[in-house]
């Protein structure tokens, strides 16, 4: 392999996947790390693994493709004061090894499904992350009983131009032929089976997203790598949405408006949802 091909991959890796060890500290965070919070499931034909935090109401934390539990660094001590936090490593994902060849939002979604099935809980809070808030979306479209509010930041529910800023669409494609130049070890054709997704999916319908049931907040920021147009597209067919562009943000909303995406959700979580027609909307 040459130092050339390398520095592709690692430069293509840090555009798209930065939020998985960004900040530095997240590397030295416990947050997934932590035998004491830390279990395993068997869900649907792997060992999924959880760590909870906190007790009250579930809250599901669902995090991006590349991820792994401690991307929720800034969330999880927040909520836990108030709320039983499950935070998750998605299937081919930090410690939940898939050993399988296919991968697909679909099959994440009933991942979580199952999850809560086997942890006893009938239906949960979910904040999902990126492809996490792709998983939130459609855990909340097929198990709709299972979601009661819905928070998702940075989600998408196409692919290509529709969805993505035209300097950034040719980043899967650059990154899955150098994945494909590299030794096929193990852990190549997991990140190649991982980032797959991103070329391939999502195909959600704006008919699927008119029949969300829950309350569900659609976060964005203004310089995201998904269009703030897109964001508004989601909002506007989810028949009880709100929705949050923070102005000067990138991707990272959770991390780089820490205090203000807490309290923001928070506030989301233990408020009704309120219908704003007529001379109302002055107000």
């Amino acid at each position: 392999m040459t130092k050339k091909l390398l520095l592709s991959i690692y430069a293509i890796m840090l555009v798209f996947s930065a939020y998985s060890q960004y900040p530095p500290v997240f590397k030295n965070s416990i947050y997934g790390h932590n035998p004491k919070a830390g279990h395993y499931a068997n869900v649907r034909g792997f060992k999924m693994y959880y760590e909870i935090y906190g007790k009250g109401e579930p809250l599901l934390l669902i995090h991006g493709n590349g991820g792994s539990i401690n991307n929720f660094s800034g969330q999880i001590p927040y909520f836990a004061k108030n709320y039983q936090v499950i935070a998750v490593d998605s299937r081919a994902h930090g410690r939940s090894v898939d050993k399988g060849d296919s991968l697909s939002y679909e099959m994440m979604a009933e991942d979580f499904s199952g999850l809560l099935d086997e942890l006893h809980i009938k239906s949960c809070n979910v904040i999902g992350w990126s492809d996490g808030g792709n998983n939130g979306l459609l855990l909340a479209i097929h198990h709709p009983d299972k979601v009661k509010k819905l928070v998702v930041t940075g989600a998408n529910i196409w692919i290509g131009s529709r969805a993505f800023p035209p300097d950034l669409l040719e980043v899967p494609d650059t990154l899955l032929d150098s994945l494909s130049k590299l030794p096929q070890t193990a852990d190549v054709k997991n990140a190649a089976k991982v980032w797959k997704l991103v070329y391939q999916e999502p195909n959600i319908s704006l008919t699927q997203l008119n029949s969300i049931k829950c309350q569900t907040l659609v976060i964005g920021g203004d310089h995201d790598i998904i269009l703030p147009t897109h964001a508004m597209l989601i909002a506007d067919n989810i028949p009880k949405s709100n929705l949050w562009i923070l102005p000067n943000s990138g991707h990272s909303t959770l991390i780089n408006y820490k205090d203000i995406f807490n309290k923001t959700v928070d506030d989301f979580f233990r408020k009704p949802y309120r219908i704003i027609k007529g001379m109302d909307r002055i107000n």
